[in-house]
C-alpha cells in the first residue's frame, strides 16, 4: 500500500536512508542522520509536498518517495526535486516504479510543471529508472 507518511514512520524509514548514506553516494550526506535530524527534514518536506511510503501487508515500510523544493526563487514554485529510496532487501520488486508513479500523479494533481531528479554519477540504474518516467538529461557536473 502507498500512503502519505505519518510521524510514526520516521523511525522506520531512517534505517533505509542511513543504509544509503553508509553504502552509497546517492544521499549526498556523508554521515548517518539521527532521528531528530531526519524528523526535522521529513516534517518540513511533508508539510508542503507529497511524501509517500510503501507499506507491505505486515506494516513494514519497504521504501519511500517524496518531492521537495528545487530552488527558493518564486520562478521555481512549480518545480520540484524528486527522491526515492528502497530498502536494500526489497530491491527488484518494482517498488520504486510504484512509488514514482503515485508521486508524479500527485504532483500533476497539484499542478507542478517540472520534476528534477538529481543523480550521483556513475549510476546507470538510476539513469534508466528516471528515463522510464520521461526524465531527460539536462546537465552534468564535471
Amino acid at each position: 500500500m502507498i500512503r502519505q507518511i505519518k510521524i510514526s514512520d520516521i523511525e522506520k524509514i531512517l534505517p533505509i536512508y542511513n543504509f544509503h548514506v553508509e553504502n552509497t553516494l546517492v544521499t549526498f550526506d556523508l554521515i548517518p542522520l539521527t532521528v531528530e535530524q531526519y524528523a526535522e527534514k521529513v516534517l518540513r518536506i511533508a508539510n508542503e509536498f507529497p511524501f509517500l511510503v510503501f507499506e507491505d501487508n505486515n506494516n513494514k515500510i519497504l521504501g519511500y518517495a517524496y518531492a521537495s523544493k528545487w530552488r527558493p526563487k518564486s520562478a521555481y514554485n512549480q518545480t520540484v526535486e524528486s527522491t526515492v529510496y528502497i530498502s536494500n532487501n526489497a530491491k527488484g520488486k518494482q517498488l520504486g516504479t510504484k512509488l514514482y508513479t503515485e508521486l508524479i500523479k500527485r504532483l500533476k494533481e497539484k499542478d507542478y510543471k517540472v520534476v528534477i531528479g538529481g543523480i550521483s554519477l556513475p549510476n546507470e540504474p538510476s539513469i534508466k529508472f528516471h528515463e522510464k518516467f520521461g526524465f531527460e538529461k539536462v546537465g552534468q557536473e564535471i
